[in-house]
């Protein structure tokens, strides 16, 4: 059963990236990694060959990049970053005590955060799941992974603007 924190919300512009991504590849990079390895493979003993190895360990890794970005592309929910009404939700930029330190930060996916230096946590994450849906000056606090309870704050809700 599904709810809508667990479906990651995308801007538009994200899910263009990540679709221009995806393409790319699963096209051109696919391309590219079988040529390096194939030209490594024809330098002899497959043992010993540190470059066949480096090619096919890349390769690994961007074939699970391709199968994350196509099950993110599948299940995301694309749209306008939501304007700011004093509400945490899925893309918006968090003002928070955390545990008593201040804390910035986007709530979503990474993927839409793109260049920006924000810290980025997901809806799913015990705090993500702890804050959504609260108000500007509202408390609560959430079990992080060690069995700590940590104290939060939301101090301020804005609209994320990329």
């Amino acid at each position: 059963m599904s709810t809508d924190a667990q479906v990651p919300f995308l801007t538009q512009e994200a899910y263009d990236r990540l679709v221009a991504e995806l393409d790319h590849l699963s096209t051109i990079g696919r391309d590219e990694i079988a040529k390096r390895i194939e030209a490594a493979r024809e330098e002899g003993d497959l043992k010993e060959n540190g470059g066949y190895h480096a090619a096919k360990d890349e390769q690994g890794k961007q074939e699970a990049r391709i199968r994350t970005l196509e099950q993110l592309l599948k299940t995301a929910k694309v749209g306008v970053a939501p304007a700011s009404r004093g509400v945490v939700e899925p893309g918006t930029v968090v003002t928070a005590l955390v545990a008593g330190g201040e804390e910035v930060f986007l709530l979503g996916s990474r993927e839409i955060a793109g260049d920006t230096d924000l810290d980025v946590y997901s809806e799913a994450s015990p705090l993500g799941q702890a804050i959504l849906g609260l108000k500007i000056g509202e408390k609560t606090a959430y079990e992080a992974p060690n069995g700590k309870s940590i104290s939060v704050e939301v101090t301020g809700v804005e609209t994320f603007s990329g």
